[in-house]
């Protein structure tokens, strides 16, 4: 009879010999069978505290659905250097390197046109990004599917709607409006805020011609005239016959306080207000027409990455309702894609400010008109 001890050996013996044979079938090293090759992007972002906790909710939800792609962020304050990073991309092209360890890059329209000037972003397409058909055609326009738009806000009014029982409607009505109801109207220093600076513009543009409103050739600077006759007309009919608050968060807290009845804000700061009752429950928010400013914010990748596959099915998981749903809850703004793409509940709940906005690109003109304004209106 074979011994107990002989036996254990030759089973031994006969576990290392299958052992290695595997070794050899499945190549020593490589990764087991089915396993993919983690790939991990790096995503420049710069805003508000609201942005990044809004990557931190939609990152690790990607990650999940995409157990083989990592994003890695890399948040900017804002204000501190959004501008370095466009530079950063810029310098990397010149040097003849790869992305300069930047993927994917979130910003304006200005970065994304001076990136296509300086042929620094890559061009997709629906083939790589499918849900791009999600997207208006008319926020693609003139891009080359280098930038996507993925989320967006609007200036609208918030007015008191116990106080105000009929907003008004148009520019003209808004205008009478303020001249009947001399001091219950504000807009911020427009040097210092976007819903400011939108009301500006809108009162000077509505007197041009549509194409104005995306030139910045300094030619339009002759037809100015009219929109500042407007603007010194109102002065004397503003809070507190002509103070202007600063920032966007001064008009907001007149409104709070009852000081005022009506002024411009951003759609996302009047509604996330309105919903942490920093605002009177009585607030509400319409649009306008000739609409305010507003427009999209941006998602790109430097051409040089070496990810872009990666990036392209990030990008694609952003244009999804589920996605989306999350940007509006988040972020109360517009989302990238279609308001028919999304639930019908978010539809009905944003129908008031739902009605669009105009998209203004003046570069440095914008300046312009706020030391134009400074001089004329604010120090009349």
């Amino acid at each position: 009879m074979v011994s107990m001890k002989k036996r254990l050996s030759v089973a031994l013996a006969s576990v290392l010999v299958l052992s290695s044979l595997a070794g050899c079938a499945s190549g020593g090293s490589k990764p087991a069978s089915g396993t993919q090759k983690q790939d991990e992007f790096q995503f420049y972002f710069t805003g508000s505290l609201n942005v990044k906790q809004l990557w931190e909710t939609l990152i690790p939800m990607f990650e999940k659905a995409n157990p083989n792609i990592k994003v890695k962020m890399v948040y900017i304050d804002s204000g501190s250097g959004g501008q370095s990073t466009l530079d950063r991309i810029t310098a990397a092209k010149q040097a003849g390197q790869k992305s300069g360890d930047i993927d994917l890059y979130e910003s304006s329209l200005s970065d994304l046109t001076k990136g296509m000037k300086n042929d620094l972003w890559a061009a997709f397409d629906k083939s790589k990004i499918p849900n791009l058909s999600k997207v208006d055609e008319n926020n693609l326009k003139n891009l080359e599917g280098k930038g996507i738009p993925y989320r967006a806000s609007a200036v609208v009014l918030a007015y008191n709607s116990a106080k105000v029982k009929n907003p008004p409607k148009t520019a003209d009505e808004l205008y009478e409006w303020i001249r009947k109801n001399p001091g219950r109207f504000a807009y911020n220093d427009p040097a210092t805020g976007g819903s400011g600076d939108s009301f500006v513009q809108t009162a000077i543009y509505n007197f041009l011609p549509p194409e104005a409103n995306t030139s910045q050739d300094p030619k339009w600077k002759d037809q100015w005239d009219k929109g500042f006759k407007l603007l010194k007309e109102l002065h004397p009919s503003m809070y507190q016959k002509g103070v202007y608050p600063k920032k966007n968060q001064g008009t907001l807290d007149l409104m709070a306080n009852g000081e005022v009845d009506i002024i411009p804000a951003w759609s996302d700061q009047g509604l996330e207000q309105i919903s942490k009752k920093l605002l009177p429950e009585t607030t509400k928010l319409t649009q306008i027409s000739p609409s305010f400013t507003g427009g999209p914010t941006y998602l790109m990748a430097p051409k040089l990455s070496e990810h872009l596959d990666s990036v392209a099915k990030f990008l694609d998981f952003v244009l999804t309702p589920d996605a989306q749903t999350v940007i509006i809850q988040k972020m109360y703004g517009y989302p990238g894609i279609k308001w028919s793409e999304m639930p019908s509940k978010l539809r009905d709940e944003f129908k008031d400010v739902a009605a669009g906005y105009r998209t203004f690109n003046l570069g440095d003109l914008g300046k312009e008109v706020q030391k134009r304004w400074q001089q004329e209106v604010a120090g009349q």
